[in-house]
């Protein structure tokens, strides 16, 4: 029996179907984070400055923005990070007043959250993201083969891909500055740069004592609340806030990572090397039953035909 051209597709997709879906490592099999290190972000500090943007922009070389970094305009309106820019910083009016009785605006810096354990990662096919110990989420474009999982994986939509770039396209996002505290020991530049201490850079479960002791301190002025220590089963970033997370754009999400879910189900299905051989073997076994109803149809026709 001859393969005709469509038939050939179909079970070159299947066959490449199966090695997408090949298993992956589980959580349990990745490396731990443990004591990595972190940034506590603490937006009751935070005067809009915009210079953790400049900082950010001039030690990654991404391009200069359309708008100068001096340029409080930009408030305007609500950005995101994206492929030029790594990190941003948005007003919010949540209604707070001052002492004189004045509203007064709140400003939250945003980029990468480095989840303890990233959906981005768990998504990404070939490894090219991965968790560090250092707790960084690194991005290996050696590995990178566009497929962009990772922009759907993760919660907090950060990841960003270079439609500009048409030949070599990379996903962008904040590197947490990896080599500045690997190598030269020092803080991530946005850390290093900000004038008012607004982000502390350090041990994660040293960030989170200190942010309790402010919470215990001054229990009037922050909302009690720690964002990202337990969020998506917690983030290297961290944020203190005077009012209600949601009012600053925060998420709502779960305490659970969120890649535990489809790695469960990855596992259970594709745990063995059975179930992808069962899978092209069912979907082949369809094919052919489908073309030889084809085929009989067509040989029906043909003798009905015949005076």
């Amino acid at each position: 029996m001859q393969i005709k051209r469509r038939n050939f597709f179909k079970l070159a997709a299947v066959g490449a179907g199966s090695v997408v879906i090949s298993p992956r490592p589980t959580r349990a099999e990745r490396k731990k984070a443990g004591d990595s290190f972190a940034c506590l972000v603490d937006t009751s500090r935070c005067i809009g400055c915009r210079k953790c943007e400049q900082a950010c922009n001039e030690i990654n070389n991404l391009p200069e923005p359309a708008r100068r970094f001096d340029d409080l305009t930009v408030f305007d309106s609500a950005r995101r990070p994206d492929a030029r820019r790594f990190t941003v910083v948005n007003r919010y009016h949540s209604g707070r007043i001052d002492d004189a009785g004045l509203l007064v605006a709140d400003y939250v810096k945003i980029q990468c959250m480095h989840c303890l354990d990233p959906s981005c990662a768990s998504a990404c096919v070939t490894g090219a993201l991965s968790k560090h110990d250092n707790g960084a989420v690194h991005y290996d474009v050696s590995k990178c083969i566009g497929c962009r999982y990772c922009m759907m994986a993760c919660p907090f939509e950060i990841p960003a891909y270079e439609y500009h770039n048409p030949l070599t396209p990379r996903v962008m996002k904040c590197n947490f500055c990896e080599e500045q505290f690997t190598r030269q020991h020092k803080a991530p530049a946005c850390a290093t740069i900000c004038p008012t201490e607004a982000i502390t850079f350090g041990k994660r479960t040293t960030l989170l004592q200190l942010a309790k002791k402010r919470l215990a301190k001054y229990p009037a002025r922050y909302e009690q609340h720690i964002y990202g220590e337990h969020e998506a089963g917690g983030t290297a970033w961290l944020y203190l806030a005077r009012v209600p997370f949601k009012k600053l754009g925060f998420l709502t999400l779960p305490s659970n990572p969120l890649p535990r879910l489809s790695e469960l189900i990855q596992h259970s299905l594709f745990s063995y090397l059975w179930s992808p051989a069962l899978l092209f073997a069912l979907l082949g076994g369809i094919m052919y039953r489908n073309r030889a109803k084809n085929d009989s149809g067509e040989g029906h026709k043909q003798s009905g035909g015949v005076s």
